[in-house]
């Protein structure tokens, strides 16, 4: 298959980078970058098409995965460039989307060795930042993260970048049904994030089954996810900033539950 010309099928997959209502239409999304599309590959997501710049030598990591599609597309540069949002990109995949269902998550026994760690932003409102904590999350064992609320899209190309491909590896679930979340959640401690908390984080036992609830970057958590919190706990900071960054305080939160569970471990 080649494509030469802005037609039908280049436009459906150029509206997937800037829109979400089409991506979810489609039940499809970009993936740019060696990383993330390797990572998609090696994690079993469905890569309905790899697409290739015309006229241009590609390396042999490119020709590998090439050989494991069945129909491969070819594109004229300047429009593969326009996908990949970038001149050297070398290859743009279309990759299905999953299914927003808690039980992607796994299911979270609270007695057993080695406590699951999850993690919810309420409400994200950067693709950036949500990427961001996915990377984290992943980086620090948390085995899944709940998107909650009106909020932005796991699958924006922005996002799928901060995380540099962790949201293949890590199950990433959206959803607008509140209660259901807490039920689902109901076995699980759920400990928030606030900076006018009392405990700071190190004084908190983050070591059993635990839900960490991080708030929108400027409102914070909703009243609902605040109430139902066993616990808020804060980062205790020093200097001219008066906050932390939503991503960056649960890394850090994140970072302790590791610390706590690896001493535990010992």
């Amino acid at each position: 298959m080649k494509i030469t010309t802005r037609n039908a099928t280049f436009q459906q997959w150029q509206a997937l980078l800037t829109n979400r209502n089409k991506r979810q239409r489609a039940g499809e999304f970009l993936v740019q970058g060696v990383r993330p599309i390797s990572l998609a590959v090696e994690h079993g997501w469905e890569v309905r098409q790899l697409i290739f710049p015309a006229r241009r030598r590609l390396s042999e990591w490119a020709t590998a995965l090439l050989d494991k599609v069945p129909e491969p597309v070819e594109m004229a540069a300047e429009l593969h460039a326009e996908l990949g949002e970038k001149e050297d990109a070398e290859l743009v995949a279309v990759v299905g989307l999953p299914p927003d269902r808690l039980d992607r998550l796994g299911h979270h026994v609270p007695d057993r060795a080695g406590a699951p760690l999850y993690v919810l932003f309420d409400r994200p409102t950067s693709p950036g930042n949500l990427g961001t904590l996915i990377r984290s999350a992943d980086a620090f064992g948390a085995e899944g993260l709940v998107v909650c609320g009106h909020a932005a899209d796991p699958y924006d190309p922005r996002a799928i970048r901060a995380s540099t491909g962790s949201i293949f590896a890590l199950p990433v679930v959206r959803t607008s049904a509140t209660a259901e979340v807490m039920e689902w959640a109901s076995p699980l401690r759920l400990v928030g994030t606030d900076e006018r908390a009392t405990v700071d984080v190190a004084d908190a036992d983050l070591r059993g089954p635990t839900l960490l609830l991080v708030g929108n970057e400027t409102v914070g958590l909703s009243g609902a996810w605040r109430q139902a919190a066993h616990e808020m706990v804060r980062i205790p900071i020093g200097g001219a900033a008066s906050s932390l960054n939503a991503a960056a305080a649960a890394t850090i939160v994140l970072y302790e539950a590791a610390r706590q569970r690896m001493r535990r471990e010992e």
